[in-house]
């Protein structure tokens, strides 16, 4: 008969029997560390005998310890998997970006961090700089250089040893720098764990392993850290050992195949550049020059002048040079392909002579190319050529331009028959009606101002030269006027810079043009006087002001008249009364302007004003006195031209 004590036992063994198995199935599964925890306090456990219980609290010790010993093998076994992966990636030496991203992916998951990265050393800026990362978020930390011995990464790079840090920003065993310190706290980290790339002695970079939370990292994560350092290390001392390889048998195949071509290239270029330079040594046109270079390129050919006017083509349709293409060849020196076509500039140094297109040859090669090229460089040399034939023609006619503008005398009288003839002898009748023009320019080197001049004078039949330091063109025109606004305009256009240009007129004959130059001069002294650079007139174009240059008055008179007392007293005292006044008027009788524009308090200006009425009488602000002021002002300053 079983008796209750037997119950009790059966019971309790059979409880204690069943948290035994329920430890086996949580290993068996792989349960959680908290989860071995619930057998022994289960409620059929809880009222087991002291030994009973003792014995389950052992199993339950002993049953974490397998599970932290099977914990370990995995690991063990997840790197040396992770290793032997490398180390096959290695073997097949892919692309070693991809190679690298593979190590930190796997120092990140197998040391079990927020973030894991990789940074080489620049031998020529001393410092080491992120290369590769993986967990990151923050662009300034991605980006972040270190100076050897800055921060843990500098410190490892420097030393060649690793280090470790719980809470690196707090860490006061490492050289804080402000650039490290906000790219680390941008990024979040705390923990970190760097350990160096070493190539035999010598040290290529650093791989970190990070957290976003403190962290201690033991020696196993060190180990692990470090041989996967060591397997990234050989990745990129093999990859650059491959690659120079490689490059130096792409280098010297190519090399090889560069110099049968450049041999070839050579051979045809010398001959084509003979056949081209023998044209231009025989006195050759244009049209020969460009008939010529169409036949060796197969292609058509257009030349231009820098205005986009055609000089000659051949082999196609009238064209428009590209401006855009132009620049571009201009700047680069080469020739460069638009739409479907080849332009190349034609330059005389820095100076643009015209282009040259090549059509019907969209795929041209290189040697083609340079071939082109050259002939645009001989064709420089023809435009040079003619230029210098057209310059010895200038300085004829400029000659010519200055005597008939001083008014050069044989024989003690003005020998306007013979110059007449010179003239004739260009092609010039002085019989007709001709404006002189005076240019006047600030920032526009003269010698190119005055090509394009020379220029316009040619186009419309007439003159150009240097009188008295400023350029000017004998044109015919009977409309002074009308035809110096247009030269400011498109010379000013052409040059780049304001052109101001003074004319007078129509003058017929030699014997009036000394006198016709005199008056352009005033009316470009006027021009500038008045604040209109940039612009071109004469002088029925200047209103009341050009009445009195036109009819001679006595200028200073004027000024005299109406500012003399200012005058005077500016001179004797040393003050600027005229020069408030101008301003004053300038400024739309604004007191406040004024003051800005002479750099004055308002009541100096109040104060000098006050004076001015003094010397020149309670009206003097008066609309009818204001503008015989304001006119004598301007005359004034055209006198101090």
């Amino acid at each position: 008969m079983t008796t209750v004590n037997d119950r009790t036992y059966r019971a309790a063994a059979h409880s204690a029997m069943v948290a035994l198995r329920q430890l086996l199935t949580l290993l068996a599964s792989g349960a959680s560390t908290e989860q071995f925890t619930r057998p022994s306090g289960d409620a059929d456990t809880a009222h087991l005998p002291p030994e009973e219980r003792s014995l389950l609290e052992d199993a339950t010790r002993i049953a974490l310890e397998i599970r932290r010993t099977l914990d370990q093998h995995r690991r063990r076994e997840a790197e040396l998997a992770a290793l032997f992966d490398t180390a096959s990636d290695l073997a097949a030496l892919r692309d070693l970006d991809a190679v690298l991203r593979a190590i930190v992916h796997r120092a990140r998951t197998l040391v079990g961090t927020d973030a894991a990265y990789l940074s080489l050393n620049d031998p020529v800026a001393k410092d080491t700089y992120m290369r590769v990362t993986d967990g990151s978020v923050s662009a300034r930390f991605q980006q972040l250089r270190l100076g050897m011995g800055e921060g843990l990464g500098g410190l490892v790079a420097q030393t060649a040893r690793p280090y470790t840090s719980a809470d690196y920003q707090t860490d006061p065993r490492f050289k804080h720098t402000r650039a490290i310190d906000e790219a680390v706290l941008e990024e979040g980290l705390r923990g970190i764990l760097g350990v160096p790339l070493r190539v035999g002695k010598r040290v290529i970079g650093v791989l970190f392993a990070a957290d976003r939370t403190t962290r201690d990292f033991p020696p196993e994560a060190i180990a692990l850290l470090t041989s996967l350092a060591d397997h990234a290390a050989v990745a990129i001392d093999s990859a650059r050992m491959l690659e120079e390889t490689r490059s130096a048998l792409v280098e010297l195949n190519t090399a090889n195949e560069t110099a049968r071509a450049h041999s070839t290239a050579l051979r045809r270029a010398a001959d084509a550049h003979d056949r081209l330079t023998d044209l231009v040594l025989r006195g050759a046109t244009v049209d020969d020059l460009v008939r010529e270079i169409a036949a060796l390129l197969g292609g058509g050919i257009a030349l231009h002048d820098p205005d986009g006017t055609e000089m000659a083509r051949a082999g196609t349709a009238p064209l428009t040079p590209s401006p855009q293409g132009i620049t571009a060849s201009r700047t680069g020196g080469r020739a460069v392909p638009v739409d479907g076509t080849w332009v190349c500039a034609v330059l005389a140094g820095s100076e643009l002579l015209g282009s040259i297109v090549l059509t019907s040859r969209a795929d041209l090669a290189d040697p083609d190319r340079r071939l082109f090229e050259r002939a645009a460089l001989v064709a420089a040399l023809l435009l040079l050529l003619r230029r210098t034939v057209a310059e010895a023609e200038d300085r004829v006619r400029g000659e010519l331009l200055d005597d008939l503008l001083t008014g050069h005398k044989a024989g003690g009288r003005h020998d306007g028959g013979s110059m007449a003839l010179r003239a004739r002898k260009l092609g010039i009748n002085l019989s007709r009606p001709h404006a002189v023009l005076t240019l006047g320019t600030d920032n526009e080197p003269r010698s190119h101002l005055f090509a394009e001049a020379v220029r316009h004078a040619r186009s419309l039949g007439g003159l150009a030269g240097i009188h008295d330091g400023h350029i000017v063109l004998l044109v015919p025109s009977s409309d002074p006027g009308a035809l110096a606004a247009e030269l400011a305009r498109d010379l000013g256009k052409a040059a780049g810079a304001p052109v101001t240009v003074g004319s007078a007129g129509p003058a017929t004959g030699p014997e009036q043009l000394p006198g016709t130059y005199s008056e352009a001069g005033r009316c470009l002294n006027a021009l500038h006087a008045l604040g209109r650079t940039g612009d071109g007139s004469d002088i029925a174009g200047l209103g009341f002001l050009g009445v009195l240059l036109g009819d001679r008055s006595d200028l200073d008179g004027f000024v005299q008249r109406y500012l003399g007392p200012v005058l005077a007293y500016d001179q004797q005292r040393g003050t600027q009364l005229v020069h408030t006044l101008d301003a004053y008027y300038t400024h739309g009788a604004s007191l406040s302007k004024a003051k800005d524009a002479l750099h004055v308090h308002v009541n100096t200006v109040v104060q000098r004003l006050d004076r001015v009425a003094q010397l020149l009488g309670a009206d003097w602000n008066s609309p009818t006195r204001a503008l015989e002021l304001q006119l004598a002002l301007k005359l004034h300053r055209l006198g101090s031209h």
